[in-house]
């Protein structure tokens, strides 16, 4: 057997979770560090920003006169090795900028609320709402003051509207 929960290992097999195992302690200790939330946030952020990207890409070639890159043949006339040579670089080209952008947002977001959760010692909806405010206000600041404001404004209601969602008591 396997020895894992509910897989038929039995009842007198061992727990192979010991919390008390110093490599369990270290893994634990990183996830409660900020360092360590941002870290992971930023990369599963660039996982399911790529993802996205992927996807959002595939649904772009909604004529078949679309040629990625703005080449004045039309993508249709190609064979069909060479369009799917095109699609699929511009769909990389894509998924790789939606996934920096998604690592970006996630690496930001999660440290900042880390470090005003520290700051303030509470763990309230306030810290979500500022870390939007200041995220949304970093990435808009090569627009100008108003593209300031309204990044803030945004990334505030946007976080404020999830962390409301997902601290509303369950149903069961």
């Amino acid at each position: 057997m396997n020895g894992l929960p509910g897989a038929g290992a039995g009842a007198g097999a061992p727990n192979p979770y010991d919390p008390n195992d110093p490599n369990i302690k270290r893994l634990n200790a990183m996830m409660e560090s900020c360092f360590g939330k941002a870290a992971i946030s930023g990369v599963m952020g660039f996982g399911m920003g790529g993802l996205f990207g992927m996807f959002m890409a595939s649904m772009s070639y909604d004529t078949p006169f679309h040629t990625p890159g703005g080449a004045a043949q039309p993508i249709s006339s190609l064979p069909l090795r060479q369009q799917l040579k095109v699609g699929f670089k511009d769909m990389g080209a894509r998924s790789y900028s939606t996934a920096k952008n998604f690592g970006l947002v996630g690496l930001m977001f999660a440290g900042i609320e880390c470090g005003i959760e520290g700051y303030r010692a509470k763990n309230d909806m306030l810290n979500g709402t500022a870390a939007g405010c200041l995220t949304g206000g970093i990435l808009a600041r090569n627009g100008g003051p108003a593209a300031v404001a309204g990044g803030c404004a945004a990334f505030a209601a946007f976080s404020a509207a999830i962390d409301a969602w997902l601290r509303q008591p369950k149903d069961e």
